[in-house]
C-alpha cells in the first residue's frame, strides 16, 4: 500500500520509470535486429552451402570417379544418415560479356568469379538451390534449358551481331578483267572438242542434317547481371539488368592439368538472388557435364555435397565429432577435407557473435544508468521521509519492515519499467521498417541503405529468452540500487528522528 501511494504522490519515481523503460526498449530492439541480422546471413549461407562438405584442392579432382566417390561415402559407417548428396565441380573463372553504350558500341566487360558446375537437381536437394532461383523459384526439377523467350533473345542478338560485322567490314571492290592490268595477258577461251564425251555431273556429297549448336546454359548471380540505382520519381533503390536470359557469356579457366586454358561460351537462363553480395557478385552456375567436358575431368568431381537428415542435422555436436570426423579418416587429409556449413563459416559466424555480445553488454550501461537514477531518488525520498520513517519506527515498526517497503519500492518500479520497456521496445521492433521510413521522409537520408545489405527490409527476430534475462537483469539493478537507501532508513533511529518535533 505504501509503495503504491509513493509511486503516485512523488513525481521524481517516474524519472526511475522512464530511465527503465528506455533502456529495457532499447536492448530489446537493438537485440533483436543483432538477432535478424544474424539468423538472415546464417540461413542464407547455410541455403547455398550442404550441411557437410567433402572437398580436394586437386584440379583434376578426386582419384575417384563420381559414382564411385558416393558409393564409398553412403558406405561409410555414418552412410545412414545422410539423405542426398550432389557432386560439384569449383573452380576460379573469367567471366567476359558485352554491353552497349549509348552510341551502339559493344564494350567487353571481364570480372572473375566463382564457377561451379551442378546438377540443379541435384544440388536442389541439398540445399536451398531453387529456393533462390529467380525464374524457377521452389521448383522442384531446376534446370538449364533455355525458354523460348530467352532462345529469341538469342536469335536476335546474333542477327544483330552479323549485322554490326558487316557493316563494319570494308568494302570490297569486284575484281578487274585480266586483260585491263597491265603486266597480264588475256587467255583464250578454251573451246570443248567436237569428239569429246563431256563429264557426268559429279553429285553432290550427303552431309545429312546439320548438328544443333551447343546452347549449355547458366545461371549468374543477380549482382553479377544487375546494378542498382535510385529511381529518379521515388527515390526507391530498383535493379536494371545488365545481361537478360538469351544473352551470351565468354567464360575462361584452367583444364584439368591445372596448366592450359579452357574456355566455352554460354547462355544466360537465370539467376541465383540470395540477397548476399558475396554469393550475388560471384557465384556463376553450368551444367557439371559440360564444366567436365571442357576440362577434361572424366566424370570426376572436386566437391561433394553432402545433406543430412533431420533427425541429426541440428545436432552439432553430433556433426563435429562424429560425422565430420568419421569422413575424414576414411578421406585422410590431404586427399579431402571434410567440413560442416558452420566450420566452413567459422571466421564470420564467429564475429557476429562477438559483435553481438560486446554490443549487448554496452547497452546495458543504460540500464546501469537507471538504477544509479533509483539510487539517487531514493535517498532523496528516505530524507524527505525523515520524520515519517521516525513515527513508524516508534509505533513499532522493526527495520526489517523499513527495509522491505525501499525494497519493494525499487522492485515496483523496476516490474513497472521493465513492462512499459518490453512493450515500447515489441512495438518498435515491429514496426522498425515503417519508423525507418518516417525517418528517412523526415531527415531526407536513407538511414537503412539496401545496396549495402541487399536485404528488402530491416530483418528482426524476437527471442523470448534474451527479453526475459532483460528484463530479470532490470530488476535486479532497481532493486539492488534501492539497497544503500533502504538501509539507510532502516537503522534511522526514533528519538533521533523526532528531537525537534
Amino acid at each position: 500500500m505504501l509503495c503504491l501511494r509513493y509511486l503516485k504522490t512523488r513525481y521524481l519515481a517516474f524519472v526511475c520509470i522512464v530511465s527503465v523503460m528506455l533502456g529495457v526498449a532499447t536492448l530489446i530492439v537493438v537485440n533483436s535486429v543483432m538477432s535478424g541480422f544474424s539468423n538472415k546471413l546464417k540461413d542464407r549461407l547455410h541455403g547455398i552451402l550442404s550441411d557437410v562438405r567433402v572437398e580436394t584442392d586437386r584440379a583434376d579432382g578426386f582419384d575417384l570417379s563420381t559414382p564411385e566417390l558416393e558409393a564409398k561415402i553412403a558406405g561409410s559407417k555414418v552412410g545412414q544418415h545422410i539423405e542426398a548428396m550432389s557432386p560439384t565441380v569449383e573452380m576460379f573463372a573469367l567471366v567476359q560479356y558485352h554491353i552497349r553504350d549509348r552510341y551502339g558500341r559493344k564494350l567487353p566487360i571481364t570480372k572473375h568469379v566463382r564457377l561451379v558446375g551442378v546438377n540443379p537437381e541435384r544440388q536442389a536437394k541439398v540445399g536451398g538451390f531453387s529456393e533462390y532461383l529467380v525464374r524457377q523459384k521452389n521448383m522442384p526439377n531446376p534446370s538449364f534449358d533455355l525458354t523460348e523467350e530467352a532462345y529469341r533473345r538469342f536469335e536476335q542478338t546474333r542477327r544483330l551481331d552479323m549485322d554490326d560485322a558487316f557493316f563494319a567490314a570494308p568494302p570490297v571492290a569486284p575484281p578487274a578483267k585480266p586483260n585491263a592490268i597491265p603486266g597480264f595477258l588475256e587467255l583464250p577461251k578454251i573451246e570443248p572438242m567436237p569428239n569429246q564425251i563431256p563429264h557426268a555431273p559429279i553429285p553432290a556429297p550427303n552431309l545429312g542434317a546439320m548438328p544443333a549448336p551447343r546452347l549449355p546454359g547458366v545461371i549468374l548471380g543477380h549482382s553479377l547481371a544487375h546494378y542498382r540505382i535510385a529511381d529518379e520519381k521515388t527515390g526507391e533503390m530498383i535493379d536494371r539488368a545488365v545481361l537478360l536470359p538469351g544473352d551470351e557469356i565468354f567464360i575462361a579457366t584452367v583444364g584439368a592439368s591445372g596448366t592450359k586454358p579452357v574456355s566455352a561460351t554460354f547462355i544466360v537462363t537465370d539467376y541465383l538472388k540470395t540477397e548476399m553480395s558475396e554469393y550475388d557478385d560471384r557465384l556463376v552456375y553450368v551444367p557439371l557435364e559440360e564444366l567436365q567436358r571442357i576440362r577434361g575431368m572424366d566424370n570426376r568431381v572436386n566437391a561433394m555435397q553432402v545433406k543430412l537428415k533431420d533427425n541429426v542435422r541440428k545436432d552439432s555436436r553430433f556433426v563435429h565429432e562424429t560425422f565430420v570426423r568419421s569422413l575424414q579418416m576414411l578421406m585422410p587429409m590431404p586427399e579431402a577435407r571434410v567440413q560442416s556449413w558452420e566450420q566452413q563459416q567459422g571466421p564470420l559466424l564467429s564475429a557476429i557473435d562477438i559483435e553481438r555480445g560486446i554490443l549487448n553488454i554496452l547497452l546495458f550501461l543504460i540500464v546501469g544508468v537507471a538504477g544509479f537514477g533509483v539510487l539517487a531518488i531514493f535517498s532523496m525520498i528516505v530524507s524527505e521521509k525523515y520524520r515519517d520513517i521516525g513515527v513508524m519506527k516508534a509505533l513499532g515498526a522493526s527495520s526489517q519492515g523499513i527495509m522491505v517497503i525501499f525494497l519493494g519500492y525499487g522492485l515496483l518500479l523496476g516490474l513497472i519499467g521493465c513492462g512499459a520497456g518490453t512493450v515500447l521496445g515489441l512495438a518498435i521492433t515491429e514496426n522498425i521498417n515503417e519508423i525507418e521510413a518516417w525517418l528517412a521522409r523526415l531527415s531526407g537520408k536513407q538511414i537503412f541503405d539496401r545496396s549495402v545489405y541487399y536485404f528488402d527490409k530491416i530483418p528482426t527476430n524476437v527471442v523470448p529468452s534474451s527479453i526475459a534475462l532483460i528484463n530479470l537483469g532490470a530488476v535486479s539493478i532497481a532493486v539492488v540500487f534501492s539497497i544503500l537507501p533502504a538501509i539507510r532508513a532502516a537503522r534511522l533511529h526514533p528519538v533521533r528522528a523526532l528531537r525537534f518535533e
